[in-house]
């Protein structure tokens, strides 16, 4: 049995002790660390949930629940932030990423409480390809957003539809490595050439 509240409580407790340290204006990656782990660790109590709510087998749980809740809830703090802060579009693309960064850390961390350490070059792989996922997910509403950024009612139904298109895009990941084999090691490595492209394109927009 996994016990991943205490691996929270590890993991977020320095960053709490971190926070009481600095200054107010210098808390936020921080915050939005432990927001991408606290979504993480709901998510995987919801994701248990539903499954035994709908009785899903582990390939539909992966497949059909897990994106959508994962990515509404790595979403939620990002909507906190927009709401109530109103944040410039460089700052809310940054938090983007932070919290989709931290959520794949946990994940994997989490993982590794479950496997075990054994395998370097598998979990390396899978480490890499897990983050890039959730990284990429991250920067759809970075890229996308950007044009519309102005006009609320723009940046709100177009918020809905990249939470859509993360959603797919997650749902897809997770169905390749379900599949084993040639999908998965397939999955494994389409994420970081996505997360480049969508460096690449950052850099045109900002130039």
């Amino acid at each position: 049995m996994t016990y991943i509240e205490n691996v929270f409580v590890c993991m977020a407790a320095p960053l709490v002790v971190a926070l009481l340290s600095l200054k107010r204006g210098q808390r936020a990656a921080l915050v939005f660390c432990l927001a991408g782990m606290g979504a993480c660790l709901l998510s995987a109590y919801l994701n248990t949930f539903f499954a035994r709510l709908y009785q899903a087998d582990a390939v539909n749980a992966a497949t059909q629940i897990a994106p959508v809740v994962e990515e509404i809830l790595k979403l939620l703090p990002l909507l906190f932030f927009l709401a109530v802060f109103e944040p410039a579009f460089a700052r809310f693309r940054l938090a983007a990423v932070i919290v989709a960064a931290s959520f794949a850390t946990f994940e994997n961390i989490c993982f590794l409480t479950q496997n075990g350490a054994d395998q370097i070059l598998f979990l390396l792989i899978r480490g890499f390809g897990t983050g890039a996922m959730h990284v990429v997910c991250g920067n759809v509403y970075g890229g996308a957003l950007r044009p519309v950024w102005d006009s609320r009612p723009l940046r709100a139904a177009c918020l809905f539809a990249l939470l859509c298109v993360a959603i797919i895009y997650h749902a897809i990941y997770n169905l390749l490595v379900s599949a084993g084999g040639t999908p998965q090691l397939i999955a494994y490595f389409v994420p970081l050439p996505t997360a480049l492209c969508f460096r690449l394109l950052a850099r045109k927009a900002e130039a």
